[in-house]
C-alpha cells in the first residue's frame, strides 16, 4: 500500500491512546504523556475500560465512545484484545494505528494475521506490532514510548529495532540533533522499510534518511524504494549481523553465500545506499552528506599546523582507500612565499606549530585554488601562538571570499580541543566539524563513496556485442525434463548443453560406465594427440576432488583405465550407499597462464538468484574472495563485480602473464544474469573453475540444481527477481501510416546515443510542448533519468525505424508509489508526425497501465498543444483546465486496471 494514510501517521489531525493504568510502567499512560508534552496541537482521546481518569485526564471505556473520528489510533491494550480493538478502529474509518503491543504472534491464525485482514479490509495501515512508535517533532507529535522528544530537523530515523530508535533519540538528544521523523516497525506487520522511504523521499522536511536494518521482507518493494528515494537525497543505512556466515546446507560454492550479510550489501550499492559499520557513523554520514554538495573526484589535500596529526590522518585516508593530493607546482611556489622555511613542502601541509590566522588564510586560498586536488583537510591543533577560534575565522573568512565566485571543493575541519568559540564560528559557516582526524578521513571517504554510488546509477553501459544471442528454449526444455524425472541436478551432458545454450564457452564430455568404456571413449582423443580428464560422476558428490576424484592430463590408453578404476573404487568407498554414475571423460584443456575464476547462481531466501564472481578452484572457501551482485546486469555492472574482488588484479598483465581478457568474463556474468531471468528454476550453479586468460573464457567443471519455481515477490514481472528484469514481452511491432513497420520495446540503459540523436530531429517548439520550456543542452543526467529506469515503477516504450535502428518516438508512465495513478508524456520525431505512431504508444502505454493494476492515468498538456489534446479526447481522456496552472490542461483517463497480483 506504501504511502497510503502514511501522512495521517506523521502529521494526524487527531490522535487515540487505547490502554493504559495509573501504573507507572504503563505504556498507553507513557505515550499520553509524550503527546502532551510535545504539544500535540489536535484532540487526544484516550481509551481505558478499567479507569475513568488518569493523571487527571478523562478517559473513556471504549472507542466508539469517542464523539469523533481519530486519525491515528495507539494501541497498547494487552494482546488478547488487540484484534478486536483494531477491527472496530478499522471499522470506524480510522486512517492508521500504531500498535506497540507485544505477543501477537505470526503466521496463518494467529491474532496478527485476524488484526491484518481486519485492517487491510478497510484500508487502515498498521505500524508495528512491538514497535516504540512514532515521533515527528514538526508536528509536534510524540506517539511513542521513548524518554525524551528530540528537536525539529531534517534526519529522518527509520528503525527496525524500538531500542536502537530509542538509543538513536537519546543520542541525538544529548548532541541536538533534530528529527523530521523517528519510526520504530516492530515487527513489520504492514508498513516496511519500503512504504517510508516512499514517504520521505518526497517530504520536504526531511533532508537526509537514516536507515537501521536488520532483515528485509519485500525485497523487490524495498529495492524499488530505496532507489527512488537514494536518487531525491543521501540513505544511509547501517544493518546488524555483518559477520560472514557459510551455509552449512549449499552444495554448490556460489549458494554457500545465499543468505549472507554479503547479499545485503550487493542490494544496498545497487540501490545507492551508503552503508555504514556502525551507529554513530550514520549521524555522522548525515551531517557530512547535509552540509557539502558534490565534488568530482576523491583526491584529498591535508593542512595542518602539527606534523604528527597530518601524519595520522594520511594513515587513515590509505586505510579506507582515498587519495592522497599531489601538490600542483603552482601551489608549491605559491606556499614557499606565505610560509616559514622548513615547511613540509608535501601533501599532508605542515604549517608549523606557530602558525597565526595570517598563514592559515594564505595555504588554505592557495590549496582550495589548486586543481590537483578535490577536497580539502584542516586541522587545528591548540598552541599557545594563535588561538583556535582566530584559526577557525581565518578558515571561515577564506571559504567566504571563495563563495563569492565559487563553491566547488568541500572542506573538513579537525579542531582538536573542541574550542567552544571556533566550532561555533565553523558550525555557522557550515563547515563539517570532528572531534578527531580519523572522524574527519572516514567523513570524506563518506562523501567520495556516495558521490560515486550516485555517479553509478547514472552511468550509460555499454551496449551488449551483436552476437549476444541465447537459446532460452532449448534450455528451458533440458530443465523441465529434469523436473519430470524428479531430478534436483541436472547431468553433466545437459549442463554443458544449458550453458553452450547461453554462449559461455565449456570443455565438451562423454560419460563413461566403466573404466573399460572410459578407455574407449579416451582413445579418439589420444589419437589426434590430446591429454585427457577424468572426473567422477554421482550427482550424491557435491566436490569431486573431496573423494578424490578426479585425474587430469593422461595420456595413454592404459592410463585412463587404471585411472578410472581408481576413481570408482575410492568414490564407492567414501560413500557406499551413494549411486556412482560413472566418469566424465573430457579433453584436458591446458592454459597455463589461465586464472582459476568462479561464477555461479545463488538463491538468497530474500532477495532471490544473486550473481556471484571470485577466485575458483578447490580452495574456495579457504581464500574467501567472492562478491555478490544482483541481476540483472549489464556490462556495466559485471565489470564493477569483477572489481569488488581480490582476484581482479591478477586479471590484469603482471611480470611475464599477458592480462586476461575481462570483457569475455564479464559477458559470462551478464549470460547468467539473464539465464537466471530466463529460467527462474534455477536454484543453483556453479562455474568452477572458469578459465579467463588472454584468449578468453572457458569453463572446466559445472553444476547446475533446479526446483520448481517458487514465487518470492509480489506484483507482476519476474517471480524471484528483487529487480524488476527488462520486460521483453512489451516487445510490439506496430505498423505505420506508409505501410511499413516499427518494432515497438521498452528503454534500455544503454539507449543514451540513441535518444541524443532522436532530439536531434525534434523541433525547439515540439521539445517545449513536451517539457515545458526551451530546451537546449541534453545533459547525461538528464538522459539518464530517460533510460535508467526502475521497470517495477516505470516503462518507456520507444518506436525503432528496423532498417536504420532510428528511434522514432517515445512514450513513458511513472506509476505512483501506491500503484493508483501514472503520468505519462509523449514525444514523437518531428518529421514523423500524422504516421500515427503516436496514437499506437499511447494505446500500448494503455494497456501496459492496466496490466501494472493502475486505476488512473492522467497528465498535464500546454493549452496551445491541439494536437495532444485531440489525441488525449479521441482516446477517451477527460480534458479540463488544470486547477493550479492556467496555461495547462490535465488530462485523465480511468481504466479498469487488472487487480495486482499477490
Amino acid at each position: 500500500m506504501s504511502t497510503y494514510h502514511l501522512q495521517q501517521v506523521f502529521r494526524p489531525g487527531t490522535v487515540a491512546v487505547v490502554g493504559g493504568s495509573p501504573r507507572d510502567r504503563s505504556a498507553g499512560r507513557a505515550v499520553v504523556r509524550n503527546l502532551r508534552a510535545a504539544g500535540f496541537p489536535g484532540q487526544i482521546g484516550w481509551v481505558s475500560p478499567r479507569y475513568s481518569e488518569i493523571d487527571g485526564v478523562r478517559t473513556v471505556a471504549r472507542l466508539t465512545d469517542l464523539p469523533w473520528v481519530p486519525d491515528l489510533v495507539v494501541i497498547t491494550a494487552p494482546a488478547r484484545i488487540v484484534p478486536r480493538i483494531v477491527s472496530i478502529a478499522a471499522r470506524r474509518g480510522v486512517a492508521a494505528a500504531i500498535i506497540l503491543t507485544a505477543g501477537l504472534g505470526s503466521g496463518p491464525g494467529s491474532p496478527a494475521a485476524r488484526m491484518e485482514a481486519a485492517a487491510r479490509a478497510k484500508g487502515m495501515r498498521i505500524l508495528g506490532p512491538h514497535c516504540l512508535g512514532v515521533i515527528a517533532p514538526h508536528a509536534r507529535l510524540n506517539a511513542s514510548i521513548a524518554a525524551h522528544c528530540p528537536q525539529a530537523g531534517d534526519l529522518a530515523l527509520i528503525s527496525e529495532s524500538s531500542a536502537i530508535a530509542a538509543a538513536l533519540v537519546e543520542w541525538g538528544v544529548a548532541r541536538s540533533v533534530g528529527f523530521s521523523a523517528v519510526v520504530s516497525l516492530g515487527d513489520t506487520l504492514d508498513v516496511d522499510f519500503g512504504d517510508l522511504l516512499d514517504y520521505f523521499a518526497t517530504d520536504y522536511r526531511t533532508r537526509a534518511i537514516l536507515l537501521y536494518v536488520e532483515r528485509i521482507g519485500d525485497a523487490r518493494k524495498f529495492m524499488s524504494a530505496a532507489r527512488a528515494a537514494a536518487r531525491a537525497k543521501p540513505v544511509v543505512v547501517v544493518k546488524s549481523g555483518r559477520q560472514y556466515r557459510i551455509n552449512p546446507n549449499a552444495d554448490t560454492h556460489a549458494q554457500a553465500l545465499a543468505g549472507s550479510d554479503a547479499v545485503y550489501g550487493a542490494a544496498f550499492a545497487r540501490a545507492g545506499l551508503l552503508r555504514v559499520g556502525a551507529l554513530d557513523e550514520l549521524f555522522a554520514a548525515a551531517e557530512t552528506l547535509g552540509r557539502l554538495g558534490s565534488f568530482p573526484g576523491r583526491r584529498l589535500a591535508i593542512l595542518s599546523n602539527g606534523g604528527g596529526v597530518g601524519q595520522l590522518a594520511v594513515d587513515q585516508l590509505v586505510l579506507r582507500g582515498g587519495t592522497l593530493a599531489e601538490l600542483s607546482p603552482k601551489t608549491l611556489e605559491k606556499l614557499d612565499q606565505s610560509l616559514p622555511e622548513g615547511w613540509s613542502r608535501s601533501n599532508p601541509v605542515d604549517i608549523i606549530v606557530d602558525a597565526d590566522g595570517a598563514r592559515y588564510a594564505a595555504a588554505i586560498e592557495a590549496l582550495l585554488d589548486d586543481a590537483e586536488n578535490d577536497a580539502l583537510l584542516v586541522v587545528n591543533v591548540p598552541t599557545a601562538f594563535t588561538s583556535s577560534a582566530d584559526a577557525a575565522k581565518a578558515l571561515t573568512r577564506a571559504l567566504d571570499q571563495r563563495n563569492r565566485y565559487q563553491r566547488d571543493k568541500p572542506v573538513f575541519a579537525v579542531w582538536l580541543g573542541q574550542d567552544d568559540a571556533a566550532i561555533a564560528a565553523l558550525n555557522a559557516a557550515r563547515v563539517p566539524t570532528y572531534a578527531t582526524e580519523s572522524d574527519a578521513v572516514r567523513g570524506f571517504t563518506h562523501l567520495v563513496r556516495y558521490r560515486e554510488a550516485q555517479a553509478a546509477l547514472m552511468e550509460t553501459p555499454p551496449s551488449l556485442p551483436e552476437d549476444f544471442v541465447v537459446d532460452a528454449g532449448i534450455a528451458r526444455t533440458l530443465v523441465e525434463e529434469a523436473l519430470a524425472a524428479g531430478r534436483r541436478w541436472l547431468d553433466p551432458v545437459a549442463t554443458n548443453r544449458l550453458l553452450a545454450a547461453y554462449g559461455i564457452p565449456i570443455v565438451p564430455l562423454q560419460v563413461a560406465a566403466t573404466a573399460n568404456e572410459a578407455a574407449l571413449l579416451a582413445d579418439p582423443l589420444l589419437a589426434v594427440g590430446r591429454t585427457v580428464t577424468l572426473k567422477v560422476l554421482s550427482s550424491e558428490i557435491a566436490h569431486k576432488s573431496d573423494v578424490d576424484g578426479v585425474r587430469l592430463n593422461l595420456s595413454s590408453v592404459a592410463a585412463v583405465r587404471e585411472a578410472a578404476t581408481g576413481i570408482l573404487a575410492r568414490a564407492r568407498a567414501a560413500h557406499p550407499t551413494a549411486v556412482i554414475e560413472g566418469v566424465i571423460v573430457q579433453p584436458t584443456v591446458l592454459r597455463p597462464k589461465a586464472r582459476e575464476l568462479i561464477a555461479g547462481i545463488a538463491d538468497d531466501p530474500v532477495f532471490g538468484p544473486a550473481i556471484v564472481f571470485g577466485r575458483g578452484g578447490t580452495a574456495v572457501e579457504v581464500i574467501n574472495d567472492r562478491e555478490l551482485a544482483l541481476p540483472p546486469l549489464d556490462l556495466r555492472l559485471a565489470h564493477e563485480l569483477i572489481g569488488r574482488t581480490r582476484v581482479s588484479r591478477i586479471l590484469k598483465a603482471y611480470r611475464d602473464v599477458p592480462a586476461a581478457d575481462e570483457r569475455a568474463v564479464a559477458l559470462v556474468l551478464v549470460k547468467l544474469a539473464q539465464l537466471a531471468a530466463d529460467i527462474p528454476e534455477i536454484t543453483e550453479l556453479d562455474i568452477n573453475p572458469l578459465l579467463a586468460d588472454r584468449d578468453g573464457v572457458i569453463a572446466l567443471d559445472a553444476r547446475v540444481a533446479v526446483a520448481p519455481a517458487r514465487k518470492l515477490h509480489k506484483g507482476r514481472g519476474h517471480p524471484r527477481f528483487a529487480i524488476f528484469p527488462y520486460p521483453k514481452e512489451w516487445e510490439r511491432q506496430i505498423g505505420l501510416g506508409d505501410g511499413t513497420h516499427a518494432l515497438v520495446r521498452p528503454v534500455r540503459p544503454e539507449d543514451d546515443a540513441l535518444f541524443r540523436a532522436f532530439f536531434a530531429r525534434v523541433t525547439d517548439e515540439d521539445l517545449r510542448l513536451r517539457f515545458f520550456q526551451s530546451v537546449k543542452h541534453f545533459s547525461h543526467e538528464f538522459i539518464a533519468r530517460l533510460t535508467q529506469l526502475d521497470y517495477a515503477r516505470s516503462i518507456a516504450l520507444v518506436a525503432i525505424d528496423p532498417k536504420t535502428g532510428d528511434m522514432l518516438g517515445a512514450v513513458r508512465l511513472h506509476a505512483d508509489a501506491d500503484y493508483q495513478r501514472g503520468e505519462y508524456g509523449i514525444l514523437i520525431r518531428s518529421d514523423l508526425k500524422g504516421h500515427g505512431i503516436g496514437w499506437q504508444l499511447m494505446r500500448i502505454m494503455i494497456e501496459y497501465a492496466r496490466w501494472l493494476g493502475l486505476k488512473q492515468i492522467e497528465g498535464q498538456v500546454l493549452r496551445e498543444n491541439r494536437t495532444m489534446l485531440a489525441m488525449c479526447q479521441s482516446l477517451g481522456f477527460g480534458v479540463r483546465p488544470d486547477p493550479d496552472d492556467a496555461t495547462l490542461m490535465a488530462v485523465t483517463l480511468p481504466i479498469m486496471g487488472e487487480p495486482r497480483p499477490a
